[in-house]
């Protein structure tokens, strides 16, 4: 995002979801604050316009008792109480985001890929939604962002071996995470806007405290800004309907530049 800011491109980011299951020290109206990190975020990135859908945060991975909101466990009921996003029908969600890929004349459109990610229920609702709007408001270019799961299992597992990491480093959990790199379209080089993508996840410091250990973003931000550079200067991507090559492409709006012959609703096919 912060590139294509930076190349004279309109960025507009949707928030699906209020954060209000993510550990915190803060237990009241996390919501509210989430919200404001979420757009001194999106400020770091220099995105044009935020929205938020305002769905109910959905807790961790698989629900069972590991996503908390101050004292109270996220469950499956409660999901289902709550409105969370995982729970309810994709195609409300999808309306309203079509309606502002629309209104914004969208060309691209980045959501989760398949798997969510690592799996979690609002990152699969993601994908879900993504694709469903973006068919309906016939985006030309779909972008599921992800990571090389065979680079990422081997950083984890260097990692994981240093003093005071967390356990969420452990590489085993990472074995079918995200996606293999045989399928990828993208590796995109934001190396130069290092600086904006930690200034973004730093906006989100709610999410450095509030966990039994050692929170994954507070290690990230711990990194020496070289090592942080190396570690997230690429950003991956699959493109639906584009088969995968080598190299991968470098360049978000590339399949905008092919014939409009070859351009699909969701994707390109060539």
């Amino acid at each position: 995002m912060a590139r294509a800011t930076a190349e004279g491109n309109r960025v507009v980011i949707v928030f699906a979801t209020d954060g209000a299951a993510g550990l915190s020290e803060q237990h009241s109206d996390l919501a509210a604050l989430r919200r404001r990190e979420a757009r001194s975020a999106a400020s770091a990135l220099g995105a044009h316009r935020v929205e938020f859908l305002g769905y109910a945060d959905s807790g961790d991975a698989d629900g069972v008792d590991t996503g908390t909101t101050g004292t109270s466990t996220i469950t499956h009921l409660d999901r289902a109480r709550r409105r969370t996003f995982a729970a309810i029908d994709p195609d409300e969600a999808a309306r309203r985001l079509e309606a502002i890929l629309r209104a914004e004349h969208a060309d691209v459109l980045t959501t989760y890929d398949a798997r969510g990610g690592y799996g979690h229920p609002d990152h699969l609702q993601v994908h879900r939604v993504g694709a469903l709007a973006a068919q309906r408001a016939h985006t030309p270019v779909v972008l599921e962002a992800t990571v090389d799961r065979r680079l990422l299992w081997r950083i984890a597992r260097l990692v994981a071996k240093l003093p005071g990491i967390p356990a969420d480093f452990a590489a085993t959990r990472l074995r079918d995470a995200y996606t293999r790199p045989e399928d990828l379209t993208h590796a995109v080089d934001v190396r130069a806007h290092a600086r904006a993508k930690r200034a973004a996840m730093a906006a989100h410091r709610s999410q450095t405290g509030g966990g039994p250990g050692p929170r994954t973003l507070a290690v990230f931000l711990r990194l020496p800004p070289p090592l942080f550079r190396a570690l997230f200067g690429r950003e991956w991507f699959v493109e639906p309907g584009r088969a995968p090559g080598r190299p991968l492409c470098d360049d978000i709006f590339a399949s905008l530049r092919l014939p409009v012959a070859a351009i699909s609703p969701v994707g390109v096919v060539r």
